[in-house]
């Protein structure tokens, strides 16, 4: 892949709120969050030449069609508009799809927003999933996602001798990050024995090693390098992009080792001209919608050893003052799973850090070089973006 001549750069964030039930329609969350990134920017409306539009499945909402209901409240009115949908992936492709719209020359800004409001879908929006699977193969077992999850979690526990409270570290490490985020829904200071004490959803995974239902929204905006110079002295470049799909068929995937997570990586390590991603990489935004995940991910992304992220939790490395602070907003486990906008919140995060504007979720040492990475769509895609300063 060759590397784009056009530079690109985050020049504006803004999030909404993740709660359980918000008040607000799926428009007004989306709404909130592209005004803040306006804002944040310099930028108005009216400056804004295309507009993405991220949301995972429409149940999920309980709107068909969500992308054309949201894109008023994302302020998609008479201007080019489309929806990046790739599942729970959709947050960090919104500004891969973005990014394109720009590099290619075809607009000059454009305006990134993701939204989800799961709180509509009743009982749970896991529901939203029963038809997802091959109706012939998997269908008559009878699936749902806490299943497979589970099912993922022990092999990769079997394969490199993982204990489950080295898994709960993540969810303690998290959910303590997310008590300095203005936005967080799910932050806490528990223990590994609290979280291996809460009810047992689907052996091997206990109820806070899980990221719970949410509404909320996230927004970005993208410049071209003209532009986001004259806006602002401290623009955060895409430096890398990535994503790849592995097959849909859960049963035919290696559940120990995300692989199309590390082809996605490579990818966008090309682009950036990482070689050494564990030395250039200073910040890190892993997909952790379950607590094994975010070890599974970062093992997927070569910043750890396969099988020794555990050990390196464990140590310390991943704390926020660690050698590789991972998951510094709190991630889905304490920041709350919107699943589009989640991801886009990671992205939202490294703009903050690059920027040294995080607060007290500020990293040491300066970083300047981050990486945020979603998953998702059959629980096969991994999308990841490098952004640096």
């Amino acid at each position: 892949m060759s590397r784009p001549s056009r530079r690109v750069a985050v020049v504006g964030a803004g999030l909404s709120l993740f709660v359980r039930r918000a008040l607000e329609t799926g428009k007004e969350l989306a709404y909130y969050a592209a005004s803040h990134a306006l804002a944040s920017s310099g930028l108005r409306r009216r400056d804004v030449q295309a507009v993405v539009m991220a949301s995972a499945p429409d149940a999920f909402d309980g709107v068909h069609m969500k992308g054309e209901y949201l894109s008023d409240g994302a302020g998609g009115w008479r201007k080019p508009y489309f929806r990046a949908y790739v599942g729970g992936g959709s947050g960090v492709f919104s500004i891969i799809s973005g990014w394109s719209l720009v590099a290619s020359g075809l607009f000059d800004v454009a305006l990134v927003v993701a939204e989800e409001k799961m709180s509509p879908t009743q009982p749970h929006p896991q529901a939203a999933f029963n038809s997802i699977f091959d109706h012939t193969i998997e269908r008559p077992l009878g699936p749902n996602l806490l299943w497979i999850f589970a099912l993922e979690q022990h092999r990769y526990m079997h394969t490199y001798g993982i204990r489950n409270e080295e898994i709960a570290l993540v969810s303690v490490k998290n959910k303590r990050n997310a008590l300095d985020h203005p936005a967080a829904q799910v932050a806490a200071a528990v223990t590994v024995e609290e979280v291996l004490a809460s009810e047992v959803v689907a052996w091997p995974v206990h109820r806070l090693m899980v990221s719970p239902v949410s509404d909320g929204a996230a927004a970005i905006v993208l410049a071209a390098e003209e532009v986001a110079k004259r806006l602002t002295d401290r623009p955060v470049w895409v430096e890398g992009i990535g994503w790849a799909l592995d097959t849909s068929y859960w049963g035919n995937r290696d559940l120990a080792y995300p692989r199309y997570v590390e082809d996605a990586a490579r990818m966008a390590y090309r682009m950036a001209g990482i070689s050494e991603p564990r030395r250039q990489i200073h910040v890190v935004e892993p997909y952790d919608p379950f607590a094994y995940k975010e070890l599974h991910h970062l093992e997927g992304l070569l910043l750890a050893e396969r099988g020794k992220a555990p050990e390196d939790l464990a140590r310390g490395r991943f704390d926020r003052d660690g050698e590789l602070p991972s998951c510094p907003s709190g991630g889905l486990l304490g920041v709350g799973n919107p699943i589009a906008a989640a991801g886009l919140m990671k992205i939202c995060e490294l703009y903050w850090q690059l920027r040294g504007e995080a607060g007290k979720r500020q990293v040491a040492n300066s970083p300047r070089r981050g990486l945020a990475q979603a998953w998702g769509d059959l629980m096969q895609i991994g999308t990841v973006v490098v952004l640096g300063v």
